[in-house]
């Protein structure tokens, strides 16, 4: 049995647009240009159905080479290199435990496992419509596939996490919180690190563009006075994970680490 870590541009979302865009051809070869209208409504229907046409093969071109670069299959393995990236952040002794909040198939979880096979990890997700082919199953059925028995996953929610203050050893996520509607992300990365005990280490991976979460460069310094030992902000544009010609098209400019220790 092979783990089926799913990819970031969901499938259905693709064919959506695929099915759209065939529907605005059919009605603007239907309405533009045949004797079916005439006037004013055939011009009218012409340019809508025509713009119509343009925008949704645009996007689904976008769509299809967004779901093959994130596909674990593929040639790019955007999403594998981007989870091991991250993995490689968390070092936990025996008995120490790790989270990762949104952990949807369950990838950077597992990921973190088998890299410390003596720590435990809980994944938390809310496994919402938007993503329907996530979900707890599928991440149970993963950690067996991948052979790690050190993990659990549990329905969560990142705006309230329901685990007392220093609950655990390390804290993980990615491209969770830019998905979540908030006038403040930043307090939402308060609530994650609310969690983390004292001396534990956290690698969080997001788009941190300045409309979403604000000044980030504030942010760290806010950390750093809150008594965080050590912080730091690392752009994962630069080759790291994806390169900046990727980051622009793939619309994932401001795509950084958030690290440290507290």
């Amino acid at each position: 049995m092979k783990p089926d870590y799913k990819n970031w541009m969901p499938k259905g979302m693709v064919l959506s647009a695929v099915v759209a865009t065939a529907v605005c051809l059919i009605l603007f070869v239907v309405f533009g240009l045949s004797g079916l209208v005439s006037g004013k409504l055939k011009t009218v229907l012409f340019v809508i159905f025509l713009v119509g046409t343009v925008i949704g093969f645009v996007v689904s071109l976008w769509m299809a080479l967004m779901y093959r670069a994130f596909s674990y299959n593929g040639k790019r393995q955007m999403s594998k290199q981007i989870i091991e990236g991250i993995a490689d952040f968390v070092k936990l002794k025996d008995g120490e435990k790790g989270l990762d909040v949104g952990c949807g198939s369950g990838a950077l979880t597992i990921a973190c496992a088998k890299r410390n096979p003596g720590a435990s990890f809980i994944g938390i997700d809310r496994w919402g419509k938007e993503y329907a082919s996530f979900n707890l199953p599928l991440c149970e059925s993963n950690a067996k596939a991948e052979g790690v028995s050190n993990v659990s996953f549990e329905k969560g929610d990142a705006n309230k996490l329901n685990f007392p203050d220093e609950s655990f050893d390390a804290v993980v996520s990615n491209y969770v919180y830019h998905n979540i509607p908030s006038t403040n992300r930043q307090e939402i990365l308060l609530e994650t690190l609310r969690v983390l005990k004292k001396g534990g280490t956290f690698a969080i991976h997001d788009i941190f563009s300045k409309h979403k979460y604000g000044d980030m460069s504030t942010f760290v310094q806010k950390l750093r006075d809150m008594g965080y030992e050590k912080v730091e902000f690392i752009d994962t544009t630069d080759g790291k994970f994806i390169s900046k010609f990727e980051s622009v098209w793939m619309e994932l400019s401001g795509s950084a680490l958030l690290v440290g220790k507290k």
